[in-house]
C-alpha cells in the first residue's frame, strides 16, 4: 500500500481489499481481481465497514475484474449501511457490471477521488 492508502497490484497477483477509517468516514479499497478468491476478506470488511456506521468511499481505480460474488457484496454495503457508498473511478468493466445488475442506483460514482483524511485511525489490510 502507498501511502495515500492506495492497493498496488503486481501482474498476476490476486486482488485485495483494505479498510481506512477516520473521525468521520471509511474508505474500502479494492485491487486486482476481486473475485471468489478474496469473497472471505471482502465479507469481513464489510462487516467491519457496517459496524461503523461511516460513509464509505470504495476506491475501485485499480480492480481489473470483479465477478459476482464482489458486486454481491457492494449491494449488500449499499442496502444495509444507511448512506449512499460512493465509487471512485471505477473501470469500464465494472461500470458495466454495476448498470447491468442495477447495483448502480445504490451507489454514487465519482469521477475524481475526494481525498481522505490524513488523520486515518485503523489500517486493516488483507490480500491474498
Amino acid at each position: 500500500m502507498t501511502a495515500t492508502g492506495k492497493v498496488l497490484p503486481s501482474a498476476g497477483e490476486p486482488g485485495s481489499v483494505a479498510v481506512l477509517t477516520s473521525s468521520n468516514r471509511s474508505r474500502l479499497v479494492l485491487a486486482g481481481e476481486i473475485d471468489i478468491a478474496v469473497e472471505a476478506e471482502l465479507a469481513e470488511a464489510i462487516g467491519e465497514l457496517l459496524s461503523l456506521g461511516l460513509p464509505v468511499d470504495i476506491d475501485a481505480r485499480n480492480i481489473r475484474f470483479m465477478d459476482s460474488s464482489a458486486l454481491s457484496g457492494i449491494a449488500r454495503l449499499s442496502s444495509q449501511l444507511g448512506h449512499r457508498p460512493r465509487m471512485i473511478c471505477p473501470p469500464e468493466s465494472v461500470l458495466f457490471l454495476l448498470d447491468v445488475t442495477r447495483v448502480a442506483e445504490d451507489v454514487d460514482v465519482l469521477d475524481q477521488d475526494p481525498g481522505f483524511e490524513e488523520d486515518a485511525t485503523q489500517v486493516r489490510v488483507s490480500q491474498d
